[in-house]
């Protein structure tokens, strides 16, 4: 007596047959475009990555820079106050100012703000009862910003509410 398949063995058979079929009449140039795909995404995806950290270095390395000319724009403010900054020396003076605002360097000196201990150095205290938050009143050295990057706070004096 012969067996012959049951309904469930044949359809597995079938489903099998069709798995070898396929995997048999897999195009190799279609895998080949496939992979071609995958890694120019791949090569895309690395030159961002690649050009967003070039920009990022260049913006901290800039910061560095300006960072350390803060002490140099301190010194043309005060010679510039005395009335000291004349001549050559403002020349000199207003073309590293334009070149550093120019880099992105930007100075905060407002006073009747808010005091915000993200941008201030609040060095000294007074009340008054004409205020109704703790305001900035005077500023006593400038704070600088690097684009949104605080490089140095401003030394402020605060008066607080009584």
């Amino acid at each position: 007596m012969t067996e012959e398949p049951t309904g469930a063995e044949s359809a597995e058979q079938a489903l099998s047959d069709a798995v070898a079929e396929a995997i048999a009449e897999v195009d190799p140039v279609a895998v080949l475009t496939s992979d071609l795909q995958r890694l120019q995404a791949d090569f895309q995806n690395y030159r961002k990555r690649v050009d967003k950290e070039r920009i990022e270095s260049a913006e901290v390395v800039t910061g560095i820079v300006l960072a350390q000319l803060l002490g140099a724009l301190d010194d043309i403010d005060r010679a510039q106050e005395h009335g000291e900054l004349t001549g050559g020396f403002k020349a000199v003076a207003d073309q590293l100012i334009n070149t550093t605002t120019k880099l992105g360097l930007s100075k905060f000196v407002d006073t009747g703000v808010a005091f915000d201990p993200n941008i201030h150095e609040a060095l000294m205290h007074e009340t008054s009862s004409s205020v109704n938050e703790t305001q900035v009143t005077k500023v006593l050295r400038p704070g600088y910003k690097f684009k949104e990057r605080v490089l140095r706070p401003a030394q402020v004096i605060v008066t607080d509410p009584e």
